[in-house]
């Protein structure tokens, strides 16, 4: 486990002094898929660099599996590195040197034969689905696979914890999600901790199971996923769940009609249409003036908001209709029309 206590994190500049943490507090469990989101500036890389102590807290405590890593002397420090290894956004290889020796790199370091470390590296490299780029140099990779390299990189120790930082920033979308299901499979595989560090709320939602918001260095928010998701109470998390706003409405009509909010709390994203089969069933026609939804691990989260052109009955009865599902909560709303 990974405990973080009571950190924070102040850089002397020329300006004055930069609290860049300030008192965060978590605990990751191992096994676990970990992300850490926030704006620029928030203090993420700060705080994944004090995991590894790269960057060493002002005050504050790293436990690793109950090891303070700060009163460790640099080398039982560099010997505990083995256990926490880091991949990057600029991937980090040596470009002058083939990718098996780029995986072979960190194992001559530490004095392994090179027979042995090159069977290492070729499994590695294998693992991460790039045994036929072995000769091949950095340059002659795309993005997406030169990340892959970097990860088998620093799988070489036989890490227990990988931290992420921004490690798919660089990449377009589809490049980013093959890498994300090769993390996702050595976490299931080898049982590795990940912690992820992102400004991505689209990589959280695909490959982490419990998440913190920082904000100007505070952890404003955590928990698991879908139960921050679901039920946003920070600014800050509220405005990385639904970036585009809550309050927009568009094609709302006119000021006769009725207007009902419709929240997905966890409800299964691959189950009825319901505002389809609300006109079938019930011959109650609904617009969809605004949504906002998200699908995680197949549950829909968000809000929709319904125009409807009906009587108080009719709103009645669709709001029956549509929480009779679990996971779903309706009201009727009152909304401004311009």
């Amino acid at each position: 486990m990974i405990e973080i206590r009571n950190v924070s994190k102040t850089f002397n500049t020329s300006g004055g002094p930069v609290d860049a943490l300030k008192n965060v507090n978590l605990s990751i469990e191992d096994g676990d898929i970990f992300g850490i989101i926030g704006m620029s500036g928030a203090g993420k890389s700060t705080l994944v660099r004090c995991i590894n102590m790269l960057e060493r807290p002002t005050e504050g405590q790293i436990m690793v599996d109950n090891v303070d890593l700060g009163s460790l002397s640099v080398k039982e420090l560099r010997a505990q590195r083995h256990d926490i290894t880091m991949i990057f956004q600029g991937f980090n290889l040596l470009m002058q040197k083939t990718c098996l020796k780029n995986v072979m790199f960190p194992l001559e370091l530490q004095g392994v034969k090179k027979a042995e470390a090159k069977k290492k590296a070729l499994e590695l490299l294998d693992i991460v689905g790039l045994l036929d780029k072995a000769k091949a140099y950095p340059a002659q990779l795309s993005g997406g696979q030169q990340q892959r390299v970097a990860i088998a990189r620093a799988m070489t120790t036989n890490p227990k914890v990988l931290l992420c930082d921004e490690a798919t920033s660089a990449l377009d979308p589809n490049t980013t999600n093959s890498i994300l299901e090769l993390i996702k499979d050595l976490n299931k595989r080898l049982g590795i901790t990940v912690v992820v560090i992102t400004h991505q709320m689209s990589v959280v939602e695909s490959i982490c199971r419990h998440v913190a918001i920082l904000d100007h260095g505070v952890v404003v928010e955590q928990g698991a996923v879908e139960d921050v998701f679901a039920h946003p109470k920070s600014d800050a998390a509220k405005n990385l769940v639904f970036p585009e706003g809550k309050t927009q409405v568009l094609n709302v009509g006119n000021q006769a009609e009725h207007f009902i909010r419709v929240v997905y709390n966890g409800a299964n994203a691959a189950g009825r249409p319901m505002i389809a089969r609300l006109a079938i069933e019930k011959g109650i026609e609904a617009n969809i003036s605004y949504a906002s939804t998200k699908g995680i691990s197949g549950k829909a989260f968000g809000t929709i908001l319904l125009s409807i052109s009906g009587t108080d009955s009719d709103v009645k009865d669709a709001i029956e209709y549509l929480t009779q599902e679990p996971g779903i909560e309706a009201e009727e709303v009152q909304v401004n029309v311009c």
